[in-house]
């Protein structure tokens, strides 16, 4: 209630509604993000938002981002895995970085994680994602790509990605995840441990 009455006190521009200020699970979820410091929920928060807005997430549709999902590059998974979690998989060796405009696999990574999100059951929180390495070339490396993706779990998704799967790794990807690594640790919310490496 501290978190709400602050936010329609000091930001009632922002909208309401579902994933709006007023939404008491996904304060709740960043109440717990930011170990419930209500200041820093509502800082993280209100950054969530209004990111939402711009980036004009509930306008996202299968139709908008037809193009890009028909590489197969990523999609949600029919099936929940043994933990009852819904599964993003992640195909990189079909992501020609210069093959589509950026904003296209933004927009697609942003509908596939909400779509991942919308087949939580009743109980779960989290999701897995597991890359498929299986023909990854330094043609598919697109680390500007990968800064966007951690940048929008752990400032507009935080926690909700469970685990990481790295699966059949080529030997030409381990210089990659070196320079991705970093990135992974600079992120409080993500945890270097929950993505595990297969070769």
């Amino acid at each position: 209630m501290k978190v709400k009455e602050k936010l329609a006190k000091d930001h009632y521009n922002l909208p309401t509604g579902k994933n709006g200020r007023d939404d008491e699970e996904l304060i709740l979820w960043f109440l717990k993000d930011r170990r419930f410091e209500v200041d820093e929920a509502i800082l993280k928060l209100t950054k969530a938002i209004k990111w939402r807005k711009e980036f004009g997430v509930s306008d996202i549709t299968e139709q908008s981002v037809r193009r890009a999902a028909a590489t197969g590059k990523s999609y949600v998974h029919d099936s929940l895995d043994v933990n009852g979690r819904p599964v993003l998989i992640v195909v990189p060796s079909k992501h020609i970085p210069e093959m589509y405009d950026r904003l296209e696999d933004e927009r697609l990574c942003v509908f596939l994680l909400e779509k991942a999100l919308s087949k939580l059951p009743d109980g779960k929180e989290e999701i897995l994602g597991i890359f498929d390495l299986r023909g990854f070339g330094l043609k598919n490396s697109d680390l500007s790509f990968l800064t966007f993706l951690f940048d929008v779990l752990y400032y507009y998704y935080p926690r909700r990605l469970g685990q990481v799967l790295f699966v059949d790794a080529p030997f030409v990807f381990q210089p990659v995840w070196q320079l991705a690594k970093p990135l992974v640790k600079s992120y409080a919310s993500l945890d270097a441990h929950s993505m595990c490496l297969t070769i």
